[in-house]
C-alpha cells in the first residue's frame, strides 16, 4: 500500500486544522518519529495539532473520509511504539500537546478537568494549589500527558492504594471515529445507564476515539507522610513486611542491587541510602498521624533509612525514578513490564532467573518494580562485552518468550502498565485468550470501520 498522503487528504487535513495548526516539515515530524528507547517505525506526511474539540472532531471527519490513519500522541514517552504510525498506510500524527488547558478545579467535588495535553506535573501542582492532590504518579511525570496516562491506563506508584488511571477518571471527553464529540465529562461517582463508553476508552491506546479532556478525582492530602529505603535479602521477607503493614502502605517498589548500582554509577551525585544488598524496598506510608512509627517498628533491626523531611522523601524517590534512566544510558536490554499476583512474585524472582542465566550464558537479570501490585520490569541485559546488537538480534525473541510464558503460566500478564502498541503486539495475539481477543476485534470494528483509529496497535 501506498504510505505517501495524497495531495487531496493533505489538504483535507490541513484545512480541518486550520493554519497554525499543521506541519509537514521534516524537522518537526523526525523527532516525533522515534519513541523513548530510540526506535524509529514507519513515517507520516503530516503533524496536526489542534487547539480545540471541535477541530480534532473534524480532522477525525477529514481522515475518515480520505482513508488516513491518525496517530495519537502525548508527552510520548511510552515504551512500546504506542505513538508510532504504521509501516503500510497514510498516516497523519496528531499531537494534543496544544491542547493543555486545566478546565476546571472543584474543590468542595474534589475533581479536576484537564484537557489531553496537560502534563501530570501540572496536575498535581493544580491540585495542592487547592489542598487537594492527584493519587498517581511516576517518573515521567514531567512530560507525560493526561490523554496519554489515559490511553494507557497508567499505573504508576501509588496503584497499591489507589489503582491505576482507570480509577481516577470520572468522566471524559472524546472525538469517536466518526467525528461525533462525545461529551462526558460529567464527575459522577455512579451511572448505571448500560455500556460505560469511558471505560472503553481508557487502555484502548487510541484505538476506540480521541481523548481529549477528563473529569479526574482529588483526595485529601493525609496529615502524615512517611518515605523509608529498606535493605532486605530476599523478597519474601520484603512482602511479609508489606504484609504487615495494612492499607496505609502506598508505594512499596522493589530494587535488585544491581538497579540501585546502575543509577549509583551513572548518577555519582545521588546519595546511597545503605549499603549494598541483594534486595531494596523503597516504602511509603500515608495517613494519620503515627504511621511512621508504625513504619519504623515493622522495619525492625534491618538497615534502612527513614527520610527526615520532604527533601529527604523526594531524594528516595528520585533514586527510583532514576533507576530507567540510568538503565538506558548503559546500553539496551530487553525489557518486559510483567504482572503476577503478588504472592507469585517472589517465586517468579527465585525461579525464573536462573532459567534465563542458564539459557543466556552471563545474561544479567535487571529486576524492579511495583511489589505491592506485583507489577515488576523484568529486563534482561546483554553479556559484558558482547556486541549488542547481535546478541539482541539472535536472543531477544528467545528471553522475552520464556519471560512472558512464565508470567501467564503463574496467572499474570505480558503487559501491566505500558499497553501493547506495535512491540508486544506478535506476543500479545500468541497469548491472548481467543475470547477476549474475539471481543475486542468485534468493538473496534463496530466502532471505527475504515480502521483510522491508530492503525496497528493491539492487533
Amino acid at each position: 500500500m501506498e504510505c505517501a498522503l495524497s495531495a487531496t487528504a493533505h489538504a483535507a487535513l490541513a484545512h480541518a486544522a486550520g493554519p497554525d495548526g499543521w506541519s509537514d516539515d521534516p524537522a518537526d515530524l523526525r523527532p516525533r518519529l522515534t519513541d523513548w528507547r530510540g526506535r524509529t517505525r514507519g513515517r507520516a506526511g503530516l503533524l496536526l495539532r489542534p487547539r480545540d474539540v471541535e477541530t480534532v472532531a473534524a480532522i477525525v471527519r477529514a481522515a475518515a473520509a480520505h482513508g488516513v490513519a491518525l496517530v495519537p500522541q502525548g508527552g510520548r514517552t511510552g515504551l512500546v511504539g504506542g505513538g508510532l504510525p504504521e509501516l503500510d498506510r497514510p498516516s497523519a500524527l496528531l499531537s494534543l500537546e496544544r491542547m493543555a488547558r486545566i478546565r476546571d478545579v472543584d474543590v468542595a467535588g474534589r475533581t479536576l478537568t484537564a484537557e489531553a495535553g496537560v502534563v501530570l506535573s501540572a496536575v498535581h501542582d493544580e491540585a495542592v494549589a487547592v489542598g487537594l492532590r492527584f493519587p498517581l504518579s511516576l517518573a515521567a511525570k514531567g512530560s507525560a500527558t493526561v490523554g496519554g496516562l489515559i490511553a494507557t491506563n497508567a499505573g504508576g506508584t501509588q496503584v497499591l492504594r489507589h489503582g491505576t488511571m482507570r480509577a481516577q477518571v470520572l468522566g471524559v471527553e472524546a472525538v469517536l471515529p466518526n467525528g461525533a464529540i462525545w461529551q462526558g465529562l460529567s464527575p459522577l461517582h455512579k451511572d448505571n445507564t448500560g455500556y460505560d463508553l469511558k471505560q472503553w476508552l481508557i487502555g484502548a491506546e487510541g484505538t476506540l476515539g480521541i481523548v481529549t479532556a477528563a473529569t479526574l478525582r482529588l483526595v485529601p492530602i493525609p496529615p502524615e507522610r512517611v518515605v523509608a529505603w529498606a535493605a532486605f535479602d530476599v523478597p519474601e521477607d520484603a512482602l511479609a513486611v508489606l504484609n504487615a503493614l495494612g492499607e496505609d502502605v502506598e508505594s512499596f517498589e522493589l530494587l535488585a542491587e544491581d538497579a540501585l548500582a546502575l543509577v549509583m554509577q551513572h548518577f555519582p551525585a545521588e546519595r546511597r541510602p545503605v549499603g549494598a544488598s541483594p534486595w531494596h524496598v523503597l516504602v511509603e506510608m500515608a495517613g494519620s498521624a503515627g504511621v511512621a512509627d508504625r513504619l519504623a517498628w515493622t522495619l525492625g533491626e534491618r538497615e534502612a533509612v527513614l527520610a527526615q523531611s520532604a527533601a529527604q522523601a523526594d531524594a528516595l524517590w528520585r533514586l527510583r525514578e532514576l533507576v530507567p534512566e540510568a538503565e538506558r544510558h548503559d546500553g539496551r536490554s530487553v525489557k518486559h513490564d510483567i504482572a503476577v499476583p503478588v504472592v507469585r512474585v517472589a517465586d517468579y524472582l527465585r525461579d525464573v532467573t536462573p532459567r534465563i542465566e542458564a539459557a543466556f550464558p552471563q545474561a544479567r537479570v535487571f529486576a524492579f518494580g511495583h511489589l505491592g501490585d506485583g507489577n515488576l520490569h523484568y529486563n534482561v541485559r546483554p553479556p559484558p562485552g558482547v556486541d549488542t546488537d547481535a546478541w539482541m538480534a539472535a536472543n531477544a525473541a528467545s528471553v522475552t518468550r520464556l519471560v512472558h510464558d512464565e508470567a501467564v503460566a503463574r496467572g499474570g500478564t505480558i503487559s501491566a502498565e505500558h499497553g501493547i502498541g506495535v512491540w508486544k503486539r506478535a506476543e500479545f495475539l500468541r497469548l491472548v485468550d481467543p475470547v477476549k481477543l474475539a471481543a475486542m476485534r468485534a468493538v473496534r470494528a463496530a466502532l471505527d470501520p475504515a480502521g483510522i483509529m491508530n492503525s496497528g496497535k493491539l492487533f
